[in-house]
């Protein structure tokens, strides 16, 4: 390792400390009871074990947190979570084992538990009065249980709706079947009606009655036009983000099955949205990661719904 990285990815101790003032800024929060700075160390006990004066049981700083009884030093976990983070296209659970010292399979399961704490609780609806939402669709992969030879075309492949608040975040999904009524379902979900929407020409997008004002721009002609008030009709931030993405599922991902796919959107989001543009490096991204840990743990069979499912190459059997 080189000579000037952080303690905190050296140290298990330094590591916990580290977690403890990011989650607890005002003193040890007990998540039994939710009770603050009403905890004592335990004399004796493992380092960052407390005691809650309240409701009189013991818990740390990784109790109820995607760290949860985990084996991996803090130290790994946080340093996994750094390289997650500052990596653009993302980071493979091969590369990152052999980074890490630990098995592929405990290597892929660190990166979907560290996707779990990227991914935000209840978003609020994107746009509002005069701004502008763009909304797209991507083709990625192969569908589970699809085929060239029978569907053709893009029937085949893996769907992903995007919306990003021009400006703002953006927010991606997979969707089932791109119907009409599918993706109108989720734009009167995840924007808020008094936007303005633009899209491409595609007729899904149309007469759709989920915003005030739709605009769209017909990819056949042009990419961008002019619109009412002299708004600028187009879609060319998603464009500059499924191309991101896609880079990173092809050249660094190589795979990944239907039942993750929700997962890896929710890294390369989080990445988008938490981006040198709008001032924050990686440390602070990394941090910001860190800060969503909390009420997300999860399992392998909560993390993959098939069994012996894997999203790169190769198979995994399921672990507890």
């Amino acid at each position: 390792m080189a000579k000037n990285i952080p303690i905190r990815f050296t140290d298990a101790d330094a590591a916990r400390t580290h977690l403890e003032a990011l989650q607890w800024p005002n003193g040890p929060a007990c998540p039994h009871c939710t009770s603050v700075n009403r905890a004592s160390s335990i004399k004796g006990g493992r380092p960052g074990l407390w005691f809650c004066n309240v409701c009189r049981k013991q818990f740390s700083v990784t109790v109820g947190t995607v760290f949860e009884r985990s084996k991996i030093p803090l130290n790994i976990w946080l340093y996994a979570n750094h390289l997650l983070c500052s990596s653009k296209k993302g980071i493979s659970s091969h590369q990152l084992a052999r980074m890490l010292g630990v098995t592929y399979k405990t290597a892929w399961f660190m990166s979907h538990r560290i996707r779990a704490a990227m991914t935000p609780p209840a978003p609020e609806p994107l746009g509002g009065m005069g701004k502008i939402v763009e909304a797209d669709e991507t083709y990625i992969g192969k569908a589970d249980g699809k085929n060239t030879k029978r569907y053709g075309g893009y029937g085949h492949k893996q769907k992903v709706l995007a919306l990003v608040e021009r400006g703002g975040n953006v927010r991606s999904m997979r969707i089932k079947d791109g119907t009409k009524l599918e993706i109108t379902d989720i734009i009167r979900t995840h924007v808020d009606p008094a936007s303005i929407l633009h899209t491409d020409g595609a007729g899904v997008y149309t007469n759709t009655g989920a915003v005030r004002i739709h605009e769209s721009v017909d990819h056949k002609k042009e990419y961008v036009r002019k619109g009412k008030a002299g708004r600028t009709v187009h879609t060319n931030t998603l464009e500059g983000f499924f191309s991101i993405f896609k880079r990173g599922m092809i050249g660094t991902y190589q795979h990944c099955g239907e039942q993750h796919l929700n997962m890896y959107l929710s890294e390369f989001d989080f990445r988008q949205n938490n981006r040198i543009a709008v001032g924050i490096d990686d440390t602070m991204r990394a941090e910001l990661a860190l800060k969503g840990i909390v009420g997300k743990r999860i399992t392998y069979r909560i993390s993959g719904s098939a069994k012996n499912a894997a999203p790169e190459s190769g198979s995994i059997p399921p672990v507890a």
